[in-house]
């Protein structure tokens, strides 16, 4: 069986805590159940949802929202320099609370 980072996808869920935007893989099923995270302009709801290299995913930040472009699917929950170099930022919104 191969895993999902060698299919070249890998679950929502899994992706914002390896990549460090939620400190634990349950944070980031509850970010995606609430519907904070869209993916390529879509909003997701299930934390199985497949994400594949080159998609775009806006999601709060602390006080904002993140635009990243996926670059690469990392195969595991490195340090933040090794997950860092898995995306890039396209930019940062406003506030995440609306103000």
């Amino acid at each position: 069986m191969t895993s999902p980072a060698a299919a070249g996808s890998i679950r929502l869920d899994k992706l914002l805590w390896y990549l460090r935007f939620a400190r634990s893989r349950s944070l980031a099923q509850a970010m995606v159940v609430a519907g904070h995270i869209r993916l390529d302009g879509r909003r997701i709801t299930r934390a199985s949802c497949a994400v594949h290299a080159g998609q775009t995913l806006v999601l709060p930040v602390g006080e904002h929202i993140e635009v990243i472009r996926l670059l690469a699917v990392p195969g595991r929950r490195g340090p933040a320099p090794e997950a860092q170099a898995c995306y890039t930022r396209l930019g940062t919104g406003a506030s995440a609370t609306g103000n």
